[in-house]
């Protein structure tokens, strides 16, 4: 067997917020058996931020290597900027690449779509209008993101999405979903823009929609979007051939 053949992929560390709720934990779990039967030669690791074991601090400390970190965060904010770079450093692992966070992306409208269509929303629900409930943050830049992934799931609908916030900003999903109704859409579904049931996951049923949708979760194309942010920092870490190195292989026969 060659070294090329014999090196392992970087493992996979996976970092989510982490929550006090074990269905939350669960689903997380869940959500990375799916990502290791799309790639089984990966290994892939769990970090929580908070709330859950492993810590992240424990899950670094415990590697051999360089991981790849994939935040399993739906938007920037301080964990991605503060949090993470901080665990990484203590690790002695300030180099890692450390990948986008998972939205916004038109998978996620996938994930959210079906979701809506398992909790009996209408496929073309006439008059009907759909409130994107996210965390919510302080942050304008975060928010802006929450609102380009209610654009990618109208686009994937075909009816209004209204972003929503549960904190930090407003609208609430509550005020969202009134404002619909007084707009004559006589139909609303609230559409969970979170990863993993818990207590915003709750608060966001508590908004007065006709339906409301479980979470992301561990639904296969999330799973397929974190193997993609994967190959996407695994490849902007990769060694860069010198020019030299590049002109002499163009130059070899066949």
């Amino acid at each position: 067997m060659t070294a090329l053949r014999a090196a392992r992929p970087p493992v996979l560390v996976a970092v989510a917020h982490g929550t006090r709720d074990p269905a939350g934990i669960r689903t997380v779990l869940h959500l990375l058996s799916r990502v290791r039967a799309l790639r089984p030669q990966l290994r892939v690791r769990a970090g929580f931020l908070d709330h859950a074991d492993p810590g992240l601090a424990e899950t670094l400390g415990g590697l051999r290597g360089t991981p790849v970190v994939v935040p399993l965060l739906l938007g920037t904010g301080y964990h991605v900027r503060t949090d993470i770079p901080a665990a990484l450093a203590a690790a002695g692992l300030g180099r890692a690449p450390v990948a986008r966070v998972l939205g916004p992306d038109p998978l996620l409208a996938t994930a959210l779509a079906d979701r809506l269509r398992e909790a009996g929303r209408p496929g073309h629900a006439r008059g009907g209008a759909v409130v994107l409930a996210a965390a919510g943050s302080r942050d304008p830049a975060t928010n802006a993101a929450t609102a380009e992934a209610a654009r990618l799931l109208e686009v994937r609908l075909g009816c209004p999405v209204v972003p929503s916030y549960l904190s930090g900003a407003s609208p609430t999903p509550a005020e969202a979903v009134a404002a619909l109704r007084a707009r004559g859409h006589r139909y609303t579904a609230v559409a969970p823009y979170l990863l993993a049931p818990g207590f915003f996951a709750r608060r966001a049923a508590a908004a007065g929609a006709s339906v409301t949708c479980a979470p992301l979760g561990a639904h296969e194309a999330v799973a397929r979007l974190v193997l993609r942010r994967y190959d996407e920092a695994r490849l902007r870490a990769a060694p860069r051939p010198a020019p030299g190195r590049l002109l002499r292989t163009a130059a070899l026969p066949g």
